[in-house]
């Protein structure tokens, strides 16, 4: 009897343990996976909060750069420019606020040449006595008696040529004689006027 009682105990014990064997058996792999994915899992180190944000700094510049937004380059670039074209353009209004403009009168050429030879203003007073004594400040002036011509009345009037093709018509070349020769001879305007009002020509 209880040899039994044993033998059914066994049998009962091995039917509940082959029972929660089979039932245990297709749960097997699937715990196993787990168990390997949360190994690998706590086996991966987590990157570096710093080291992330580095790299999406790095991955943002290139993104920019990749779409030409590369700014602080382009702004000084910009920047550059508009000062260089502000500064020609003041360069630009200042030259033609200032520009030069080139007397025709006779009197006037002859008081800006004034001081390519050396001379100041007041020199100009005494030339001008000469020359209205002379020729009356006509370019044109021509002495039937003499042969002298000009403004300076160059005798003969084609020495004047030395100092341009245009001689017997552009007065600034006809100025240009006339007051190299009055330097040489007489040293200035008024040496010149000194000397016409003692006899008469010069």
């Amino acid at each position: 009897m209880a040899a039994t009682v044993a033998v059914l105990g066994a049998t009962a014990g091995a039917g509940v343990v082959a029972s929660r064997g089979d039932a245990a058996s297709p749960a097997e792999p699937q715990l196993a996976a787990a168990k390997q994915a949360r190994a690998t899992t706590s086996a991966t180190p987590r990157p570096d909060p710093a080291t992330v944000r580095s790299i999406e700094r790095g991955r943002g510049v290139s993104e920019r750069a990749s779409r030409g937004g590369s700014r602080p380059p382009l702004v000084s670039e910009q920047r550059a420019t508009k000062t260089k074209a502000l500064a020609v353009g003041q360069q630009d209004v200042s030259g033609a606020v200032t520009k030069t403009v080139v007397p025709t009168n006779p009197r006037d050429i002859a008081r800006s040449m004034l001081p390519q030879y050396g001379w100041s203003s007041d020199q100009f007073y005494c030339l001008d006595q000469v020359y209205i004594r002379e020729s009356g400040w006509n370019p044109s002036a021509d002495n039937p008696y003499s042969g002298a011509y000009g403004i300076p009345q160059a005798l003969p009037g084609d020495k004047m040529a030395a100092f341009g093709a245009d001689w017997q018509t552009n007065p600034a070349t006809q100025l240009a004689w006339g007051l190299s020769y009055i330097r040489g001879r007489y040293g200035s305007p008024c040496g010149a006027w000194g000397f016409w009002q003692s006899h008469n020509w010069y």
